[in-house]
C-alpha cells in the first residue's frame, strides 16, 4: 500500500497537560506543526484509546480522515478516557515497547509521538511515522525495538491477523 491520497492524513492531539510540560511529545509535535491541537475530537477521525475494544488495522486507512490522540498521564489514563468523555472511532494499539527514556522497554507503556508513529505505521503511513519521531533524540529506538512488528502488524488482516501477530511475538500475555 502507498502513501500517496489525495488527502494526506491528519493528526490532531486533545491535551490534558498532566504531565512535565518539558517532556510532553505531543506539545512538541504541535510546536514543530506536525500536529494540530484540538479541544473536541473530530468525529472524521480514528481515536487512540488504550482501553479501547477494537485494534488499529491497515484497513482502517480507508475509513478515517486523520489520527488522534489522548494525551494524558499513564497514571490517570483510567479516569481521563473513562469518565470524561465520549469518544468514537476509538482503537488501541496492538503490544507494542515503549523507546522514550521514561518507559524503556516496557509493553505498551507508550508516549503519544509513539502511539502515533505506530498507528501510522500499521495503516502504511510509514515515511510519515519516521517523520514525526525524528524530532526526537530516542525517536530511532522506538521503530528499532519494533520494526519487524510493526511491519507484521502492517500487513495484518483485519483483527484476528493482528491478534495472530501479538500471540507470536508476546505469548506471555496470552498466558497470564
Amino acid at each position: 500500500m502507498s502513501e500517496s491520497r489525495a488527502i494526506p492524513l491528519e493528526l490532531a492531539v486533545l491535551m490534558y497537560r498532566q504531565d512535565d510540560p518539558n517532556k510532553c511529545t505531543a506539545s512538541r509535535l504541535v510546536k514543530f506543526k506536525m500536529a494540530k491541537e484540538v479541544k473536541r475530537v473530530p468525529t472524521t477521525f480514528l481515536v487512540l484509546n488504550p482501553f479501547a475494544e477494537k485494534m488499529v488495522t491497515p484497513v482502517d486507512m480507508k475509513k478515517f480522515r486523520g489520527i488522534c490522540a489522548i494525551d494524558c498521564s499513564w497514571k490517570l489514563a483510567t479516569q481521563v478516557i473513562n469518565t470524561s468523555r465520549k469518544f468514537f472511532n476509538n482503537r488501541k494499539l496492538p503490544a507494542l515497547l515503549a523507546g522514550n527514556p521514561t518507559n524503556y522497554a516496557k509493553l505498551g507503556m507508550l508516549s503519544t509521538v509513539e502511539a502515533i508513529s505506530a498507528a501510522l505505521y500499521i495503516l502504511n503511513y510509514k515515511e510519515m511515522s519516521r517523520e514525526i519521531l525524528n524530532k526526537f533524540k530516542w525517536g530511532h529506538t522506538f521503530l528499532d525495538l519494533n520494526s519487524e512488528i510493526l511491519e507484521d502488524y502492517s500487513k495484518a488482516q483485519g483483527q484476528d491477523g493482528i491478534i495472530a501477530i501479538e500471540k507470536d511475538y508476546f505469548p506471555h500475555i496470552f498466558n497470564s
